[in-house]
């Protein structure tokens, strides 16, 4: 089996949010049911003789068929890598988009703050997303004049008129 191969389309489905290969999956759940129940009935048979109780050995026994459970979920993940595809969408790229975004952000009632009241880690970890000259470039450039200053009050006899 060639992992780097991929799987044609009609093979594929989604399953709780997650794009699968029915075959792989199929795959999947008959090692999972082989090797949980061979652990139980492998550990029900042993503790029979080691346990006084046969309802603590079935105890047991049932512990260690989980346990084969999560055994099958290793084998499984190590057998089958995952079939997603993560794609990185262009929006953020976008200098419209950010300065949209920004414009957005700088109408909260906090506004944007600015980058000298952050803490250091979180400038640091700005710098690792290649955020901090997004945030950077509107406090280097100067503010409206519609911003500013707040727009002249007249009488109220205007809007009336």
């Amino acid at each position: 089996m060639n992992p780097n191969t991929p799987a044609p389309s009609t093979r594929l489905a989604e399953v709780w949010s997650d794009t699968v290969d029915l075959r792989h999956l199929a795959w999947a759940i008959g090692i999972g049911i082989a090797i949980s129940v061979a652990g139980f009935f492998a550990a029900s048979r042993w503790l029979r003789g080691i346990v006084a109780s046969a309802e603590l050995a079935h105890a047991y026994a049932m512990l260690a068929g989980l346990a084969g459970c999560v055994l099958a979920g290793v084998v499984c993940a190590r057998l089958f890598p995952p079939k997603r595809e993560v794609i990185e969408h262009g929006s953020t790229q976008d200098p419209a988009w950010r300065a949209e975004v920004l414009a957005e952000l700088a109408e909260q009632p906090g506004g944007l703050g600015t980058l000298a009241d952050l803490p250091e880690p979180v400038v640091r970890e700005l710098k690792e997303l290649d955020l901090y000259d997004l945030f950077a470039e509107p406090a280097a450039q100067p503010s409206p004049p519609s911003a500013r200053a707040p727009a002249p009050q007249g009488s109220g006899k205007e809007a009336l008129a």
